[in-house]
């Protein structure tokens, strides 16, 4: 969901704390850039050979990277509900744009999970326990989290947003946001900048496609479109940047900057494997940069994996709040990583997509999905994915020799996923995949368990190859 520039006013959600418990400390402002669709490696400082980014680059050298980050899930939606919540994909019900039954009802093997359209009433986010603490809180673009928002998000959702100036909505957004930082400057504030940009369809100025038209082509990236699209994000980045240089507030000011799932295949994301909407590494790995002048170190980098449930906990943290009431969060506050003085916590990450996402590109398991029921567990190295279909109908732990239920990688030396080592590395094998079972019960994380009885792999090829067209036609129209 997003919302028009028709409105005259920016609606901004300010809600003063209770106690003031916080007065007379200055808490660092924070700047979360949140960008649709753009892989990991589709910047300069993350090794595109023809995409330009100089702002992001900048922001870069200044701050710090992570270099094994994350989204919460696979495509827009649910990756946003994760954020927004600082929780899991089992405890919002969020997992997919619209339904989690996209694809041909045949060759599903089970009968989904629902998704909730929307982040459940009462499940507080991370705007509205800011807003508690004493930040003005605004968003600017994007919301795509379902239902009403819980903040408000200037900007607008047309068909198309090509205008010249103003390709994606890229400089409304930013004009937006650039205005409630300026009227918001003596107060501690939280932004929410989430572009439209790089979804499909790609939109650039005209003089920026003309530079990348007449740009010698990279090894991996050579797509003068894509790389205009992303050019002029980097430059509406640019100008937020400068407006918190004019008003002094750089070195006050957490500036974040990530996206909400994989790339697409339009943009090579080699050596790693799939794209967005799955759960091999290009669907879910993410570019993640935190600039913190005075705290985080410049130029620094960071191994340790992170996710984007981690935001929740992080800003409470800079913002000196508790949790709220009942809240359950799955992040981990980033400050230890952030300040160089410490560790996490916490030793594993997961993500849990009880359902299919169509496909028009071959690719994976089944050419027709992207993504079928899956649990996924990252522990240091080592990532398993645990296919719902083959684990449920094959016989789980029983038969774990012989089925294709349990993929397991070594990241360290495998990043693409092409080797699986289920069946030779079994210690590891078992500890993850104990680890995991552990944590779909503990979060009751819902298993696609029940037999589709509309599964047919016998109907005619021909049959498929229209649906396959289909399929294709209306990934197309897809928001997500």
């Amino acid at each position: 969901m997003t919302w028009t520039t028709r409105r005259a006013s920016l609606f901004l959600l300010t809600v003063l704390p209770a106690v003031r418990a916080f007065a007379g400390e200055e808490r660092p402002n924070l700047v979360l850039i949140f960008v649709d669709d753009l892989g990991w490696n589709g910047l300069g400082c993350t090794g595109s050979d023809f995409y330009e980014t100089p702002n992001i680059d900048r922001l870069a050298r200044e701050g710090m990277i992570f270099d094994n980050a994350y989204a919460g899930a696979g495509n827009c939606q649910p990756s946003r509900a994760c954020l927004l919540t600082g929780q899991y994909t089992p405890r919002h019900g969020v997992y997919a744009v619209g339904s989690t039954k996209r694809g041909p009802a045949h060759r599903m093997r089970m009968i989904p999970v629902p998704s909730r359209k929307s982040i459940p009433d009462g499940n507080v986010t991370v705007a509205e326990a800011l807003a508690k603490a004493g930040y003005a809180t605004g968003g600017f673009g994007k919301w795509h989290a379902g239902g009403a928002a819980r903040f408000q998000v200037s900007t607008s959702r047309r068909k198309r947003r090509d205008r010249g100036d103003d390709p994606k909505g890229l400089y409304s957004t930013t004009r937006a946001a650039c205005e409630f930082i300026e009227k918001n400057r003596q107060r501690p504030f939280f932004a929410y900048v989430s572009h439209h940009a790089i979804h499909s369809p790609l939109e650039a100025r005209p003089q920026t496609l003309a530079r990348f038209r007449g740009k010698k082509p990279g090894k991996q990236h050579r797509d003068p479109l894509y790389a205009a699209c992303t050019y002029d994000l980097d430059d509406g980045v640019g100008i937020l940047l400068k407006k918190l240089e004019e008003l002094g507030l750089a070195r006050k000011t957490i500036v974040v900057f990530t996206s909400d799932n994989g790339g697409t295949p339009r943009s090579s994301q080699e050596p790693l494997r799939g794209a967005k909407g799955g759960y091999y590494e290009a669907g879910i790995r993410e570019p993640f940069i935190v600039r913190w002048p005075g705290v985080v170190s410049a130029g620094s980098r960071c191994p340790v994996p992170v996710i984007h449930q981690d935001f929740y906990p992080t800003f409470l943290a800079v913002a000196g709040a508790g949790a709220p009431d009942g809240k359950v969060l799955d992040g981990e506050s980033l400050l230890p990583l952030l300040r160089q003085k410490g560790e996490l916590a916490r030793k594993s990450i997961f993500w849990h997509f009880p359902g299919y996402l169509n496909t028009a590109v071959p690719r994976g398991r089944d050419p027709l999905f992207r993504t079928r029921p899956v649990s996924v567990i990252r522990k240091g190295d080592w990532k398993l994915h645990l296919y719902h279909e083959e684990w449920v109908l094959d016989g789980g732990r029983e038969k774990i020799a012989t089925s294709d239920a349990v993929e397991l990688y070594d990241l360290k030396s495998d990043a693409g996923e092409r080797e699986n080592l289920a069946l030779s590395s079994t210690g590891k094998r078992d500890e993850l995949l104990g680890e995991l079972l552990g944590w779909i019960d503990s979060c009751g994380a819902q298993l696609a368990s029940e037999r589709n009885p509309a599964y047919d792999p016998d109907k005619p090829a021909g049959k498929r190859k229209r649906e396959r067209k289909r399929v294709g036609k209306k990934r197309t129209k897809e928001s997500s």
